[in-house]
C-alpha cells in the first residue's frame, strides 16, 4: 500500500468570533500533501479566516494550528498586499540583485508569467497598479515560489476565461497541497479533490469538488428531511442541470449515483425554452436591439469592430467572452446606446425595457436601507408566473430580513453588487445586459440568481469569465478575438479556448462564424455543442480484455455488497430508535452497526479500485 499522505498544516479545535458572531468554533481539519482542497460558503460565513489562520495570517481566539517543520506555505489574499516602492519584476521572482538571466531562461517562471497576465507589467512599480494587478502579481509570485502549500483566496476574480484555464492546467501538473477559496463552479469542479463547506461555525468535508459536493448536499437534504422546501428544490434542480449535462465528473459509486437521480426523477429541465421564447416575443415583438454596420471604438480611440451587424433576438440569451481588454464591456455600452457607433447606426426596439448591471458601484444612496433602495425601484414584481415583493427578492438574493435594513454605505463591495442586481432586477426589464454579475457572489447566491434567470423571460447578454455560468444560463456563446469581427462559437467555452490556443501558436480556427464587415447575423444562434471527450490520459497502461471482464465482475460484487450492507445499515438505524430504552441491546446494535459500516467502506474502496482500472 503507499504510504499514508503526511500532514502539511493541522489545526486542532480552532475558534474564531468577531463581536458576537462565532465564524469557527472549535474546528479541526488538516492538509496534506498534494490534497487539492475547495472551500466554499456564504460570504461572511468564515471561508477567508480559516486561509488566513491556516497561513497564519490570523491567529484564532483559541486552539492551535501547527505547520511542518520546512514546509513553503505561500498565502494570497484579497488584500492584495504587496510591498511598496519594488517593481513587478521584484516582488515576483526575487529581489533587486537577481539577475534577469536567472529567471528569464526558466520555461516554468515565463509560463507562469504569461499564464497570469504579468509579463508585460515586469518594470511596473507595484504602487502603480490597479487592484485586479496587484491581486495577479500576489498570485504570480506565490505560483512562481515553488511552494509546499499554497492557500489562494479567489484567485480567478481578476482573471478572464483563458486565464481560469490556464491556472487550472497549472495546479493540477504540480504536486503542491492547495486550499482555494474560490465561488467559480467550473474552476472548484476542475482542480478539488475534497471540498470544505465552512457554515455555522462549523467545516463539513466531502471527497470531490463541485459535482460531488452537490451530490452530498442533495443526499444530505433528502436523508435529513429538511424543512427548507426552496433550499431542497434548489439542491434537486442544480443536481438535475448537472446529471443532463455532459458526464459529470464524480468520484460516487453507482449506487450512490443511482440514488441520487430517484432525487431528480421528476425535475423538469431548468428552462423551458419555447414557452420563454414565445413570452418574450410578445413582450417584446420582432425588434429587440440591433447594430447596423455599426463602428465601434475603445475609450482610448482604437477600433474594436468595424462594419458589424448584429441583431439580437427575442428571447436569446448570450454569453460573450474575450481576454482581458478585447473591448466587452464596450461592446455592451454600444448596446445599450452609450457609446456612439457611426458610421452605422443602433435601432431599439420601441417595446425594450432595459436593465443594464454595469461593473461600477455609482449608482447607490449610501443613506438609504437596503429595503428602501430595492423599493424605490419598484413594490412588486412579476418574475415568470410567480410574484415577488421588494423584501422577498432580496431575500432570494442573500439579505436576511435584518440585513434589509442596514444602510447601503455599510454594506460590502459584494454586498452592494447584490443588492445592484436586485434593484436592476426589480425594474422588471425584457433586456438584460449583465457585465460579470458573479463578481463577489457566494456559490448559494449564484444558485438563487440563475434559478431567477431560469423563469425569466428576454434577452440576455452576459459579460462573465465565469465558466460555469455562462455554459449554466445562456444558449449561444460569442467571442471578441481582436480581428475586428464578432465570432459565433457553436462549440461554446471549450471552442473559444481551442481557438485562443490556435492563435497563440499562429494557426487559422475554424468552425465558426464571424459578423463583421463581411456577414450579418440574423438573430438566430447556432445549435449548441457538446464539446468531445478529452483523449485518455498518457501513460495510462492498456487494459486487457480478460482484465476488463475480471474488473467488471468485481464492481459487480462490490455493488452487490453495498446494496445488502446499505439496506442492512438502514434496518440497524431503525432498532436503535426502537431500543433507545434498552441500554445492553443498544450496545449491541451500535456494535454491529459498526462493523456494517466498516464492511461498507472496504466495499466502496473495492469499487473504486475496480472502476479506476477499467476508466
Amino acid at each position: 500500500m503507499p504510504p499514508a499522505p503526511s500532514a502539511l498544516i493541522n489545526a486542532d479545535r480552532i475558534s474564531k468570533s468577531f463581536g458576537i458572531t462565532s465564524l469557527l468554533d472549535e474546528v479541526s481539519l488538516g492538509v496534506h500533501t498534494e490534497q487539492r482542497i475547495g472551500v466554499v460558503g456564504l460570504n461572511g460565513g468564515g471561508k477567508t479566516t480559516l486561509l488566513e489562520i491556516l497561513g497564519g495570517v490570523t491567529e484564532p481566539d483559541s486552539g492551535r494550528v501547527s505547520r511542518a517543520g520546512g514546509a513553503r506555505i505561500a498565502v494570497v489574499t484579497q488584500r492584495g498586499e504587496l510591498p511598496a516602492g519594488k517593481t513587478v519584476a521584484e516582488v515576483v521572482v526575487g529581489g533587486p540583485g537577481v539577475a534577469v538571466h536567472e529567471w528569464a531562461g526558466d520555461p516554468r517562471v515565463r509560463g507562469i508569467l504569461a499564464g497570469i497576465g504579468v509579463d508585460e507589467l515586469l518594470d511596473a512599480q507595484v504602487d502603480e497598479l490597479s487592484g485586479g494587478q496587484r491581486r495577479r502579481v500576489g498570485l504570480a509570485a506565490a505560483l512562481v515560489s515553488e511552494a509546499d502549500v499554497l492557500l489562494l483566496d479567489e484567485p480567478t476574480n481578476h482573471l478572464d476565461v483563458e486565464g481560469v484555464q490556464w491556472l487550472a492546467d497549472h495546479l493540477m501538473r504540480r504536486r503542491s497541497a492547495l486550499v482555494v477559496v474560490t465561488h467559480d463552479r467550473w474552476f472548484l469542479d476542475t482542480v478539488a479533490t475534497r471540498t470544505w463547506e465552512v457554515h455555522d461555525g462549523r467545516v463539513d468535508e466531502y471527497e470531490g469538488g463541485y459535482n460531488d459536493w452537490v451530490f452530498a448536499r442533495a443526499e444530505r437534504v433528502r436523508l435529513a428531511d429538511a424543512a427548507e422546501e426552496r433550499r431542497r428544490n434548489l439542491a434537486r434542480k442544480e443536481l438535475a442541470w448537472l446529471r443532463r449535462g455532459p458526464p459529470a465528473r464524480t468520484s460516487k459509486p453507482r449506487y450512490r449515483i443511482e440514488a441520487a437521480e430517484k432525487l431528480i426523477s421528476d425535475v423538469p429541465p431548468p428552462r423551458d425554452t419555447v414557452s420563454l421564447s414565445t413570452f418574450a416575443k410578445r413582450r417584446l415583438g420582432r425588434v429587440v436591439i440591433e447594430l447596423e454596420d455599426a463602428h465601434i471604438q475603445t475609450p482610448a480611440g482604437q477600433a474594436l469592430l468595424d462594419s458589424l451587424t448584429w441583431r439580437l433576438a427575442p428571447g436569446e440569451r448570450i454569453g460573450l467572452v474575450g481576454v482581458n481588454g478585447s473591448g466587452k464591456t464596450t461592446l455592451l455600452r454600444a448596446l445599450a446606446g452609450e457609446v456612439e457607433v457611426a458610421p452605422g447606426r443602433r435601432i431599439e426596439g420601441v417595446t425594450v425595457k432595459l436593465g443594464w448591471l454595469r461593473q461600477e458601484l455609482d449608482d447607490l444612496d449610501k443613506d438609504q436601507r437596503v429595503l428602501d433602495a430595492v423599493e424605490s425601484v419598484a413594490a412588486r414584481i412579476m418574475l415568470g408566473d410567480k410574484e415577488y415583493s421588494a423584501s422577498q427578492l432580496a431575500e432570494r438574493l442573500g439579505f436576511s430580513p435584518a440585513k434589509q435594513r442596514t444602510p447601503v454605505g455599510d454594506l460590502s463591495g459584494g454586498e452592494r453588487r447584490r443588492l445592484q442586481l436586485t434593484r436592476v432586477l426589480m425594474a422588471e426589464p425584457n433586456v438584460l445586459l449583465l457585465d460579470e454579475p458573479t463578481n463577489d457572489l457566494d456559490i448559494d447566491t449564484l444558485q438563487q440568481l440563475e434559478d431567477l434567470l431560469d423563469s425569466w423571460a428576454g434577452t440576455m447578454v452576459v459579460i462573465s469569465h465565469d465558466r460555469y455560468l455562462i455554459e449554466r444560463i445562456c444558449d449561444s456563446t460569442w467571442a471578441l478575438f481582436g480581428d475586428g469581427s464578432l465570432t459565433n462559437l457553436p462549440g461554446g467555452i471549450a471552442q473559444y479556448l481551442d481557438r485562443r490556443r490556435e492563435m497563440r501558436s499562429g494557426a487559422t480556427g475554424s468552425g465558426s462564424s464571424k459578423v463583421g464587415s463581411s456577414q450579418a447575423a440574423s438573430g438566430q444562434t447556432a445549435d449548441a455543442q457538446t464539446p468531445g471527450t478529452a483523449d485518455a490520459p498518457a501513460g495510462r497502461p492498456t487494459v486487457s480484455a480478460a482484465e476488463h471482464r475480471e474488473a467488471r465482475k468485481a464492481m459487480n460484487r462490490a455493488e452487490r455488497q453495498i446494496e445488502q450492507l446499505s439496506r442492512r445499515e438502514d434496518e440497524l438505524h431503525a432498532a436503535l430508535v426502537a431500543a433507545a430504552t434498552d441500554p445492553e441491546r443498544l450496545v449491541s446494535l451500535n456494535t454491529e452497526l459498526r462493523q456494517v459500516v466498516s464492511d461498507k467502506e472496504a466495499a466502496e474502496a473495492a469499487w473504486l479500485e475496480a472502476a479506476e482500472a477499467i476508466e
